[in-house]
């Protein structure tokens, strides 16, 4: 096993499957970025976590990842939302989330929570106001101000989406999670009516003038993130 660098927060891997070194039952919430994966075996390794999670085998754990281009569909989606000027080096699968099209690829920054709410609170509108919440918290360390949007999920700068989310639940235990435009070619969501939202646009760190590395943003997450579902220090 050849790790790239263990921190504090976050554990680097070279290779998805390395995980599996680091992992055991204890209560202890732990952090691991893959680096850039294609869509495909991470989303094969979230479905193998869930299932050790909901047995008990695992602790809580969050996946951090940038993806190769590609555009992801929710299991009820509209085919339609992908459009025929869609980029041609992305690839499209179909998954077991909720939510319309979505893309993913370099420059965003994935989440993948792979958590027992039993731990929490077993409420999924909870559940997603709190994601919205790590992104807020974690742009306001940055300077930017992020909303949320009535009846919408996410979180937006005005009008623009920067982070889109979706989710699966089953047991209590959780997959899936948000994607946070960093630096990402916004050239991919004129691919796609995004989250099948017509009326707003897309926007990134980058296009508000920020610039910032993918780690750096990543570690601020995961200090968000123990604020709000380990330490209870921000109200939902």
């Amino acid at each position: 096993m050849d790790l790239v660098n263990v921190s504090s927060k976050v554990i680097f891997l070279q290779i998805p499957s390395e995980i599996w070194y680091h992992l055991d039952s204890s209560k202890t919430m732990k952090y691991f970025y893959l680096g850039r994966q294609p869509y495909d075996p991470v989303w094969d390794l979230q479905k193998e976590l869930h299932a050790r999670r909901v047995s008990g085998g695992i602790g809580n754990i969050v996946l951090f990842v940038e993806h190769d281009h590609v555009y992801t569909f929710g299991k009820n989606a509209n085919s339609n939302f992908l459009l025929d000027s869609k980029p041609d080096d992305a690839d499209v699968i179909q998954i077991d989330r909720g939510g319309q099209v979505t893309y993913h690829g370099p420059g965003q920054l994935v989440c993948y929570p792979i958590l027992d709410l039993h731990d929490y609170k077993m409420s999924v509108s909870w559940y997603m106001r709190s994601l919205e919440c790590v992104v807020i918290e974690s742009m306001k360390k940055n300077g930017v101000i992020g909303e949320r949007k009535h009846d919408l999920t996410g979180v937006w700068i005005e009008d623009e989406k920067i982070c889109a989310m979706g989710v699966r639940l089953s047991k209590w235990v959780t997959m899936h999670g948000f994607a946070f435009n960093v630096n990402p070619d916004l050239k991919y969501f004129d691919g796609m009516i995004p989250c099948g939202i017509f009326e707003y646009g897309i926007t990134s760190f980058k296009e508000q003038g920020i610039d910032i590395e993918m780690e750096v943003f990543m570690e601020q997450v995961i200090d968000s993130f123990n604020d709000i579902f380990e330490r209870n220090l921000h109200e939902v």
